[in-house]
């Protein structure tokens, strides 16, 4: 769970980094109400546009661009919202599948948070660690065993992403070794 805290570090550590560039470094610096008033001047585009997805305008490395719909940025090839329950297949910062239905980890045994890669893959995994439980369609990103695979979407997994019959196999069938998951 330590590298997941770090992370998480990371991620707010990034957003202050943001904020403090929509608001200009001398605001925060100076600090008090009257600098979170009057933010100074606006980061939009000269031509009156506002950037998509609320992030910065392209090529800003401090914040990277998201995909259209989804919390994560072009480079994943999988993404997913646990708030919403919902995942995607990404190529080429576009969404190629999605948004579908999922189940992650009980809140005793949560989903990982984080940017994985995808480690390995197996058609008819099944669990030694869960009395045998078959896991078709295994896609394993995360260390512990984690992956993308068929389950119920009524019931909460031990960490694991559940995905219908369907989506399952779409997931395995996309996804390869190497490939970027972002899970948020």
């Amino acid at each position: 769970m330590g590298k997941h805290s770090k992370q998480s570090h990371l991620r707010r550590t990034a957003g202050v980094a943001t904020a403090a560039a929509a608001m200009g470094v001398g605001s925060l610096l100076l600090g008090g109400p009257s600098a979170m008033a009057a933010p100074g001047p606006s980061t939009a585009p000269a031509n009156g546009t506002a950037p998509a997805n609320g992030t910065a305008p392209a090529g800003d490395p401090a914040d990277p661009q998201l995909v259209d719909g989804t919390p994560c940025t072009v480079t994943a090839k999988a993404c997913v919202d646990l708030a919403s329950r919902e995942a995607w297949l990404i190529n080429d910062g576009q969404v190629v599948g999605g948004p579908v239905p999922i189940m992650p980890g009980a809140p005793s045994e949560p989903t990982p948070v984080g940017t994985f890669t995808v480690q390995w893959k197996d058609k008819n995994h099944v669990s030694k660690e869960y009395d045998n439980a078959p896991m078709p369609n295994s896609v394993f990103f995360a260390d512990g065993g984690v992956a993308f695979h068929e389950g119920s979407l009524n019931r909460y997994s031990a960490g694991c992403v559940h995905l219908s019959q369907a989506d399952s196999l779409n997931f395995y069938n996309t996804l390869q070794v190497g490939d970027q998951v972002q899970v948020h």
